[in-house]
């Protein structure tokens, strides 16, 4: 079959279209009389009904017309339905779309109405998002590079953007930002971007692009962790750049309208490596949405083959695809039996199918992270999943504060935290590994940049002395309720296993170990202990160390009890993770039963109480008595008189570490 025909003027690559009546030399000039030219794939170019958005969405036809001063769509009325305005809002306005090939373009446009009233976007991207600036990530780490500019002169209103284009063709949307506004286009010009040559002394990068089960979190929403947050820490980093794109409630569809994806094309060198991963709000049923999330198994897997791996391979850049974790079911029981999640659109077995016509690496995560959760059973997975009770956590959700449990009172099943998280990542590391042993290689050569202490621990399948944090007695059944608080307070050396390996969590909690351990997360001189009888800890003189210890470290409430205390954040609002959304409304960090309703709070030693109620009052010592994760409560029985178990001392000490942390710092540190 022959191909089409090029419309590039080959020697300057660039394509230029005016749409006035004057004549200019080296532009295509469109028709400027009568009705708009429709888009004709002989010809390469022309005006459409409907834009390559997924779902396409209408434009107008009937109410374009042509002017001496460019095309012009008259004005006309929004479709917003109720209560979707931000999300399914349809301003027609018209498009225009040329013949193309895959490839980086700067695409310049110049309208014929102003910026206030004339939004420009290209191919189904959102007009907002595209000239957004600030950061990809929780953190500010990863700065948006590539996005879409506007300026205005006495000639002209130019709009301006870089675009990787995965398609055989482009959309030119222009739209009205107020119903009652026509907008017009004179010119466009469209320039192709030459492949980037790597700089001397910048590394080949692996990047990771996928949703809240691959993001990195910050302080503020611990326990929260991903897979790619910790994935850095099995890399040799003087060999590699490891960069994390992912982010919370992310699918194929929106990290492509919100310039995601582009921007990390744009940022990468030929050569570098791409995992990615989609599939958890993929499964949301708002496909039909304009700038919603969810795909069907049909614009799922049109995603991923005639937008997403099109476009990498145009950049030089390697995919590699890893199915999505799976989730579990919240309610599980011991002895019940995981399977895959994606029952309903079966995203993993399009992505393993696409793999292989396509020839593409890919990583099964999806069914080892099955076979993870049946190896250490139902009750030690539920663990290392979002079941919170009240203590484990100071941070927040789009909802309010975690410290009193789930704000949702829910066991969240999707998202998990840092133990397992890890795990997952030694999950991909070993694909890597044992894919590109069979011949694969591009596995092959990312897991070459493993560290050596990794590829040993993968050869010798013994991964003991680089989780030197995990206990024996910690890992499955009813000892892993706190493995997450464990590990991390063994990795940061403030708690200490025995010689057989074990952290003995319902063994007493020893007074001294405890201060010591508490004077480490806060970074303070030891708290004093005189007067306290030695041996084991108890809950009241737990409380007393720990409002000794907290005065000692602030000299302000941190903003874990102040900002983030009654605060929800919205829709539309910087941080907020639809994802995570519950429909609750400011829940508040604050103890739910004051002080003065404590049953037995009189059995407290008298000398103790003042600085025990000043530490309930805080938030730093909460009632153990019948809590229930995924139920969002207290009791209202202190019990100061009961003593402290090493793992409720780590649940403790891990609710102190991250109160001193600063809150928008990635919550991985394994170092104080």
């Amino acid at each position: 079959m022959r191909s089409k025909p090029s419309l590039y003027n080959q020697t300057a690559l660039t394509l230029q279209f005016n749409f006035t009546s004057d004549t200019k030399s080296g532009y295509i000039q469109v028709q400027n009389h009568g009705e708009p030219p429709a888009y004709d794939e002989t010809r390469g170019w022309g005006f459409v009904r409907e834009t390559c958005a997924v779902p396409p969405r209408p434009v107008q036809w009937e109410g374009i017309t042509a002017e001496a001063t460019g095309f012009y769509a008259a004005a006309q009325d929004f479709d917003a339905p109720a209560g979707l305005e931000q999300e399914h809002y349809n301003r027609f306005g018209m498009a225009f779309r040329m013949r193309i090939p895959p490839g980086a373009y700067q695409i310049e446009v110049i309208t014929a109405t102003p910026p206030e009233t004339t939004d420009v976007s290209v191919s189904g991207m959102h007009p907002g998002r595209l000239l957004d600036k600030g950061y990809w990530d929780a953190a500010g780490l990863v700065p948006i590079r590539h996005h879409a500019s506007r300026s205005t002169s006495s000639t002209e209103q130019l709009w301006r953007c870089h675009y990787v284009n995965g398609r055989n063709f482009l959309d030119i949307e222009i739209e009205p930002t107020q119903p009652d506004s026509a907008v017009g286009i004179r010119e466009i010009r469209i320039t192709a971007l030459p492949l980037p040559e790597r700089p001397a002394g910048v590394l080949p990068a692996v990047y990771t692009l996928g949703d809240s089960t691959v993001k990195s979190y910050t302080f503020e929403e611990a326990p929260l962790c991903g897979w790619g947050q910790v994935f850095d820490d099995l890399f040799d980093l003087d060999r590699v750049r490891v960069i994390n794109y992912s982010m919370g409630g992310r699918s194929f569809k929106n990290s492509y309208w919100e310039g995601r994806f582009n921007d990390l094309l744009l940022s990468s060198y030929p050569g570098d490596y791409l995992l990615l991963q989609s599939g958890h709000n993929d499964e949301r049923q708002d496909e039909l949405h304009r700038f919603g999330r969810g795909n069907t198994e049909v614009t799922y897997e049109e995603y991923l083959r005639e937008v997403y791996l099109p476009a990498i391979r145009s950049r030089g850049v390697i995919p590699v695809l890893v199915t999505p974790v799976s989730r579990v079911n919240g309610k599980a029981q011991p002895g019940d039996v995981f399977a895959d999640s994606f029952q309903t659109r079966r995203f993993p077995v399009i992505m393993r199918q696409v793999a292989h016509e396509e020839g593409i690496t890919l990583l099964d995560l999806n069914a080892r992270s099955v076979e993870y959760y049946n190896e250490i059973g139902a009750e030690a997975t539920i663990a290392l999943f979002m079941s919170l009770e009240a203590g484990e956590t100071p941070g927040k959700t789009n909802d309010g504060s975690f410290a009193n449990g789930h704000p949702a009172n829910k066991i969240d099943a999707t998202h998990y935290k840092e133990a397992l998280a890890r795990q997952l990542a030694r999950m991909v590391a070993e694909e890597l590994a044992e894919t590109g042993s069979r011949g694969d290689r591009t596995a092959a050569a990312i897991a070459a940049f493993l560290r050596p202490e990794v590829k040993a621990a993968i050869t010798g399948h013994n991964w003991a002395p680089l989780f030197p944090q995990m206990a024996a007695d910690t890992t499955t059944g009813r000892g892993a309720y706190y493995r997450n608080q464990i590990e991390k307070l063994l990795q940061l050396g403030v708690l200490e296993k025995n010689a057989d390996n074990c952290f003995r969590p319902l063994e007493p909690m020893n007074m001294e170990e405890f201060a010591r351990a508490l004077t480490k997360v806060l970074g303070i001189t030891t708290p004093s202990i005189s007067g306290f009888p030695s041996g084991d800890l108890t809950r009241e003189c737990m409380g007393v160390l720990l409002a000794r210890g907290y005065h000692a470290a602030f000299t302000a409430k941190p903003a874990y009890m102040t900002d983030y205390n009654g605060a929800t954040l919205l829709p539309g609002m910087p941080g907020y993770d639809p994802n995570l959304s519950s429909g609750a409304q400011g829940v508040r960090y604050d103890p739910v039963v004051p002080w003065e309703q404590l049953k037995d709070k009189d059995q407290a030693d008298a000398k103790l109480a003042p600085e025990l109620k000043d530490a309930y009052e805080l938030g730093l010592i909460r009632s153990e008595n019948s809590l229930v994760r995924g139920r969002m409560e207290n009791s209202d029985l202190l019990e100061p008189k009961l003593t402290v178990t090493r793992e409720k001392a780590a649940k403790t000490l891990y609710f102190m570490w991250v109160l001193a942390r600063p809150v928008k710092q990635e919550n991985d540190l394994a170092h104080l």
